[in-house]
């Protein structure tokens, strides 16, 4: 069975990190989400794949090629616009001759969910089949009212507080017979196009037209926010297979899972608790601090006395010593003087909020550091405080304090008063 990946966002929320790579692209556990989405794939069965791209697209063909190496045959069907799966019927329904599963690819899910969704459609021939997930808040998803535990009743889009159809939303994983692009064609997207589930929903009149299967919470996530790539890298890391590649120096400890790559090497001191990720070429140390849920990427530097904690550090950034990252996203090429820190926890111990696409938003974290583009330098003793975004390029001079977001290719330095009199 082939599968359709959708991989044509933008990814706007994401910025300033999405500046340089589609959201697809940013790695979780050393590998770029669309990965982990292609090997769950793999894992559950899927041969072949076509990969829908729009925004940098020419990055994701050149990433992935033509699959090989990933041990699948991808080829990519690029959309004219963001019209989601409304805009199918120009896009896929050519190459599409026979059921075929559909994901979003900016998600992460475990490969036994899927093989449940493909096993119950081609067993009761649906029209569509989907995987649906219980959820605490069912007013903020796309909520799916089952009957007879498998058939779909009804789907409706963020029901009002307080009216309680079903505690099970759309999962983002689904198999759907060739008979769908008929249906399709008779609706009109909207400007904001024609979502997946809602497409579903046209067909929940017909008898057995489309079926779900429950899975568990812990078997799928969804990145939406900023602060879910670390959610997600959480995830990985969690399932991550553990191996020690590189150079260990006499006097540095492992503790738990630790994935340390090719080339990589932990000097003598460091202390490093899994489940963790050293890319290749990466050194860390002598005498620093790694804990749980770090992933650091190829050829990081992280100097002396450095304590790194959740947080994801992208290929080619040096980290000074005596400094400290903490829930936090720092892109390519960045370059930390020594002492600079990433607060991520409010004096009042209160949520942290994040502006998102000009919007300030509750993360509903009470941790959660800084955000930074690529090519982000700091002078020493410079300080983040939580919650900020910091855009690519930008220069943060010696003891300045950010405490709100900073443009991109900003410089901002403290300004030295001098005193006439002496």
């Amino acid at each position: 069975m082939k599968a359709v990946i959708l991989a044509a966002g933008e990814g706007e929320r994401f910025q300033p990190i999405t500046m340089a790579r589609p959201k697809h692209l940013i790695k979780v556990g050393g590998k770029p989400i669309l990965e982990h989405c292609l090997n769950a794939l793999k894992t559950a069965g899927v041969e072949e794949a076509v990969i829908v791209v729009y925004h940098m697209a020419d990055a994701i063909r050149q990433y992935f090629g033509d699959g090989k190496k990933f041990g699948l045959n991808i080829e990519y069907v690029e959309q004219k616009a963001l019209f989601g799966i409304g805009n199918a019927p120009g896009t896929i329904e050519l190459i599409m001759k026979e059921d075929f599963v559909l994901v979003n690819g900016d998600m992460l899910f475990s490969p036994d969910p899927l093989r449940k969704v493909i096993c119950l459609h081609q067993k009761e021939k649906a029209a569509a089949t989907m995987a649906v997930v219980p959820v605490d808040k069912p007013d903020d998803y796309w909520i799916v009212e089952l009957e007879d535990e498998k058939r779909v009743k009804h789907i409706v889009k963020k029901p009002n507080v307080g009216v309680t159809l079903s505690d099970f939303a759309d999962a983002g994983i689904y198999v759907l017979s060739t008979e769908v692009f008929a249906k399709l064609r008779k609706i009109a997207p909207t400007e904001n196009g024609l979502e997946i589930p809602e497409a579903l929903s046209i067909l929940t009149s017909d008898s057995n037209a489309v079926l779900a299967v429950k899975i568990p919470s812990e078997d799928r996530l969804s990145i939406d926010r900023p602060w879910n790539v670390l959610d997600a890298n959480r995830w990985v890391l969690t399932r991550m297979k553990s191996e020690t590649l590189g150079i260990i120096e006499e006097g540095a400890h492992l503790i738990g899972p630790v994935a340390l790559a090719e080339n990589a090497c932990v000097r003598s001191g460091a202390y490093i608790e899994g489940p963790t990720f050293i890319g290749e070429l990466s050194e860390i140390g002598p005498n620093c601090y790694i804990r749980p849920f770090t992933s650091v990427c190829k050829n990081v530097m992280i100097g002396n006395a450095s304590e790194i904690e959740n947080s994801i550090v992208m290929d080619g950034t040096h980290i000074g010593q005596f400094s400290y990252v903490g829930d936090s996203i720092l892109g390519e090429n960045c370059d930390f003087g020594a002492g600079t820190i990433t607060a991520n926890y409010r004096l009042d111990a209160g949520t942290i909020k994040m502006v998102v696409e000009g919007e300030l938003v509750d993360s509903g974290r009470n941790k959660l550091g800084a955000i930074l583009g690529d090519n982000v330098r700091t002078g020493i003793d410079a300080l983040f405080m939580p919650g900020v975004v910091v855009g690519q390029g930008s220069q943060i001079g010696p003891n300045v304090v950010v405490q709100r977001d900073v443009m991109a290719k900003s410089v901002i330095l403290l300004k030295q008063e001098v005193d006439k009199r002496t």
